[in-house]
């Protein structure tokens, strides 16, 4: 999926800073030794700073759960994976990971940025991936994350029955593999699919989904097509997902402010996840 984010993203690739922009703490491997898949991949991460869009990372092989934790005594002892978009081939850190995982974190919400694989940039004259062929990676990753944070759920103080995961673009693509996989227990609590979905073939949908939360903007010239077929695909299944739909806003808007209303996105989302009672805190939230 060709998008003019991505030419961005590609653009302001030959701006190479290198070492990590987001070095929050805790930061984990969400994979014991090299990720399946990825064993002969030898491209090297490059880390991009100050782009339009903020942060960004290309050509991820290693990838790995950033956590952003409440302070003791407002941890509501729920989390939230945020999957950063970019077409499989970069990770908006900045505009889609970092910014929305501390908005979440000031409000008790345990948030984990995952930087998933990306294939590797391609050159002049070098045929791309698939988004199936390409997003099975990240996909791959989306789940590992979920079982990850679970495990870790106790230490991090959080509940392992309350574990959601929200993507944006291509990340919207990892969070609705992880929503759709065959193992209904190692599906997350709750997905939110922004501005994105599955961008190939229409998976099953499979039952006992648990709660589902779309956005997106009417005016979206990249993505909107898929994002409606998905939507769509649920409802046929039965579901009745929260849906907000913005008169404007475009692709990628994330957590910039444009003085639309898809501005307010993250409230919505907040208000949805307050209606679904996942921001209640529980015995023993907190750490």
């Amino acid at each position: 999926m060709k998008s003019p984010r991505l030419t961005v993203l590609l653009a302001a690739a030959g701006i190479v800073v290198a070492g990590s922009a987001h070095a929050q703490s805790p930061t984990v491997k969400i994979w014991p030794g090299v990720a399946p898949g990825s064993e002969h991949w030898t491209q090297r991460e490059i880390t991009v700073k100050d782009t339009p869009i903020g942060t960004v990372i290309l050509d991820v092989v290693t990838p790995t759960l950033t956590a952003y934790l409440p302070v003791k005594g407002k941890a509501t002892g729920a989390a939230v994976i945020v999957a950063p978009g970019g077409a499989f081939v970069a990770l908006a850190m900045g505009l889609e990971g970092d910014g929305v995982a501390r908005w979440l974190q000031a409000r008790g919400i345990a948030a984990f940025v995952l930087k998933y694989r990306t294939v590797e940039k391609r050159q002049p004259g070098i045929p791309e991936m698939d988004m199936d062929t390409a997003g099975r990676y990240g996909i791959a990753d989306g789940i590992q994350a979920i079982k990850v944070v679970r495990a870790h759920a106790a230490a991090w103080g959080l509940s392992p029955r309350r574990v959601g995961i929200l993507g944006f673009s291509a990340g919207a693509m990892v969070a609705s593999g992880a929503l759709l996989q065959p193992d209904s227990a190692a599906r997350p609590d709750f997905a939110a699919m922004i501005y994105g979905g599955p961008f190939g073939v229409m998976p099953a949908i499979p039952a006992k989904l648990p709660p589902m939360f779309f956005a997106w903007a009417q005016d979206d010239s990249v993505a909107l097509g898929a994002i409606v077929r998905f939507h769509d695909a649920i409802t046929a299944a039965g579901y009745k997902p929260e849906v907000h739909i913005f008169s404007a806003g475009g692709h990628g808007f994330g957590m910039r402010k444009q003085g639309t209303s898809s501005d307010h996105w993250i409230d919505s989302f907040y208000y949805w996840l307050s209606g679904e009672g996942f921001t209640r805190r529980e015995g023993g939230a907190g750490r």
